[in-house]
């Protein structure tokens, strides 16, 4: 088996309302897809955004849930001050903050924010590991 993520499919609320705040708000460029769903190109992978009811009901699970769902998505950069320049932009894009950037007990430097429908987002920089825009370690 060769390991890996290939895409990150979010269920959302509001298609619309997601599609703006990743495409406008965080600058994600998008790719061409039928209408109710939503693809952007992220670097090694996408990010898909479908209604929530139904990618629960493809996966044949119930809809409902709430609070801590489990899972973080994490967006890595190369400073702190980009950690702080995200966690920004994405709070002018309707975001909520969940934890200011800081450092961290692991020696990097991460804050968290919620998107529209409360997917948990972390941003940090980890000064031991950097993985850049080609998707290979640094």
């Amino acid at each position: 088996m060769d390991p890996r993520i290939s895409m990150v499919t979010l269920g959302v609320r509001d298609l619309a309302a997601s599609v703006k705040f990743y495409e406008e708000g965080l600058g994600f460029p998008r790719m061409e897809s039928p209408p109710e769903v939503a693809f952007f190109t992220l670097n090694g992978t996408w990010l898909g955004l479908y209604g929530r009811d139904a990618l629960a009901a493809d996966a044949a699970v119930p809809p409902e849930g709430s609070g801590f769902e489990s899972f973080a998505l994490a967006h890595n950069v190369q400073t702190e001050a980009e950690v702080d320049d995200v966690i920004d932009q994405a709070l002018k894009a309707g975001a909520t903050l969940v934890k200011h950037p800081e450092k961290v007990h692991w020696g990097g430097y991460s804050g968290y924010f919620k998107d529209l429908d409360g997917h948990l987002w972390e941003v940090a920089h980890n000064p031991h590991f950097w993985v850049g825009p080609s998707g290979n370690a640094a």
